[in-house]
């Protein structure tokens, strides 16, 4: 029997410190193996570990002690110093398979920023940012863990495919929301 790959991603939930090294989703620049910079854990057996996640932040103007605008920035990042591959088993098909995992991440912030531009103002604005960040979260976490479900951790290469298929149809829905 072959043995089985298994590869994990991480959604970090937690907000970035400022001291998190950080990579901004970009549709020019993949992940490459040098990007996974965290060191290998042994006791395991994934081949790598990604973890990425959703930045939000916002703030509110008041007048007259009501709140009348909102200014509000979602981001995806990837985390190299927590993420990380075992070299002897890492190779172009699972770093696919981890770009993958950072790409539903940048598909989560799309959906995110464009739930946002529909919140209108009003007393409940920061509730209101908190919960489609929070559901944005929550959506982000089922769709990766379903991905890994459902692909095998990349062992099933023809589901691999069609999630990669999916996740670009529904990243070019998105498209006006993208990160730059």
């Amino acid at each position: 029997m072959l043995p089985r790959l298994l590869v994990i991603f991480l959604c970090l939930l937690k907000p970035a410190t400022s001291e998190d090294v950080t990579i901004s989703w970009s549709d020019s620049t993949k992940l490459s193996w040098s990007d996974f910079k965290g060191a290998v854990d042994l006791n395991t057996d994934a081949v790598a570990v990604t973890a990425s996640g959703i930045t939000f932040s916002f703030s509110v103007s008041q007048s007259n002690g009501k709140f009348v605008d909102f200014n509000a920035d979602a981001q995806a990042h990837f985390y190299p110093e927590k993420s990380w591959y075992n070299k002897a088993k890492g190779d172009n098909h699972i770093l696919a398979h981890e770009q993958l995992h950072f790409d539903i991440t940048e598909l989560h912030v799309r959906q995110l920023r464009f739930n946002i531009s529909r919140v209108k103002v009003s007393q409940n604005i920061k509730q209101d940012l908190r919960d489609v960040h929070e559901q944005a979260n929550k959506n982000l976490a089922v769709m990766q863990n379903d991905y890994d479900t459902q692909t095998d951790n990349s062992i099933n290469k023809g589901q691999q495919v069609t999630w990669s298929k999916f996740v670009n149809i529904e990243l070019d829905k998105y498209r006006a929301f993208k990160s730059h």
